[in-house]
């Protein structure tokens, strides 16, 4: 009697201590971080308050269960973001805009890898509207244009600014990339104070989704490089954030739909399909295909527009815009074609999208 007593205090004090233990490896963890990177369309500009109907009083509500809990947006406690100067628990409202709240793809990847993984989940969101590839993320390897077209950006520069210097026109060149690897260090560097609650977590850098290339896609010459520089920019940017054979996601521009057949635009989802098929990315760079969740629905839209001249009173403009966004909302549309109609059911599936194409690469099969 007196033996099993003591066997059980002993393993009750042995059982007391691998909790301890456990509980310290836990606290000392890691927290799984992602870069979602990008122009307007990784910001995101599908309004809160379309999303706000379709997920209440739409036929695709169901879609949007997700990120309700009851008659609230929910709010995620694993899964944090920091979009350059906005922070906190992954919800709505981390789109392009904070004054007319919006989302992007962040909502339906940061929720689907939030729910993959036990470790909490860090997004580093660094997207700004209008850059191209061929100038503003250029990646350092690929170093300058030569003397001529320097020139010749000098002298359309100085058209709007006389004052215009050749400095000014190079720092261009790069900016936005200098800028998100100087996001994603300081983001790292202060984890500490901008999320207390990761304070005793590792960051381990899990991937990158890359979601950009109107402007590209409108310019022959940035169409013509954005294969080489696509791939100069994954191999920089693992060099630069110190982790070889990161897992990258492309989004590949799907604005019109798998339908559209514009040449110009095949050509340039051409040249960005490209590079998930080099040698070198095979296993770790993921192409998706966004035009397949294009909003039909959404799109159809446009055969209704027909504003009034411009011989029409103020309040006859007035009213009919009234009527048309009233229309737009319950279409599950805010924005124009460019911004994939600022649809939330196009932007939340893209983000799951992109989530399961990063689960995949990392040999991890999405729930």
């Amino acid at each position: 009697m007196k033996h099993s007593l003591k066997s059980l205090i002993a393993a009750l004090c042995i059982g007391a201590l691998l909790g301890v233990v456990a509980q310290d490896a836990s606290a000392a963890g890691k927290v799984k971080v992602f870069i979602l990177v990008g122009q307007s369309n990784m910001q995101g500009h599908a309004t809160v308050a379309c999303l706000e109907y379709q997920a209440t009083k739409s036929k695709n509500k169901d879609m949007f269960a997700f990120c309700r809990k009851g008659d609230s947006w929910a709010e995620r406690d694993d899964v944090l973001i920091n979009y350059l100067d906005r922070r906190g628990k992954l919800t709505v409202g981390y789109g392009g805009s904070a004054r007319n709240p919006e989302i992007g793809p962040e909502l339906g990847f940061g929720f689907s890898v939030g729910d993959k993984y036990d470790e909490p989940v860090l997004i580093i969101k660094a997207a700004w509207g209008g850059r191209s590839l061929g100038r503003d993320f250029l990646p350092p390897s690929i170093g300058l244009p030569d003397e001529a077209k320097l020139k010749t950006d000098l002298e359309r520069a100085r058209k709007k600014n006389p004052d215009a210097t050749m400095d000014e026109v190079k720092a261009k060149y790069g900016a936005s990339y200098r800028a998100m690897i100087g996001e994603v260090k300081t983001t790292l560097a202060e984890l500490k104070t901008r999320f207390p609650a990761l304070a005793d977590k590792a960051p381990e850098i899990c991937g990158l989704v890359w979601f950009q290339g109107w402007n590209d896609m409108i310019n022959a010459e940035f169409t013509a490089a954005y294969t080489a520089n696509m791939a100069a920019f994954i191999r920089d940017v693992r060099k630069n954030l110190g982790v070889a054979k990161m897992p990258v996601v492309i989004g590949e521009m799907g604005v019109g739909g798998m339908e559209d057949v514009n040449p110009k635009n095949q050509a340039f989802r051409d040249a960005q399909a490209a590079t998930g098929k080099m040698a070198e990315f095979k296993g770790n760079v993921a192409v998706v295909k966004t035009g397949l969740y294009w909003d039909k629905q959404a799109a159809a839209l446009d055969k209704d527009w027909s504003p009034p001249g411009k011989q029409a009173s103020r309040q006859e403009k007035s009213k009919y815009m009234e009527q048309w966004r009233a229309k737009c909302i319950v279409a599950g549309r805010s924005n124009a074609g460019y911004h994939y109609l600022g649809s939330p059911k196009t932007l939340c599936q893209i983000g799951k999208a992109f989530a399961e194409a990063m689960i995949d690469l990392q040999g991890e099969k999405a729930k």
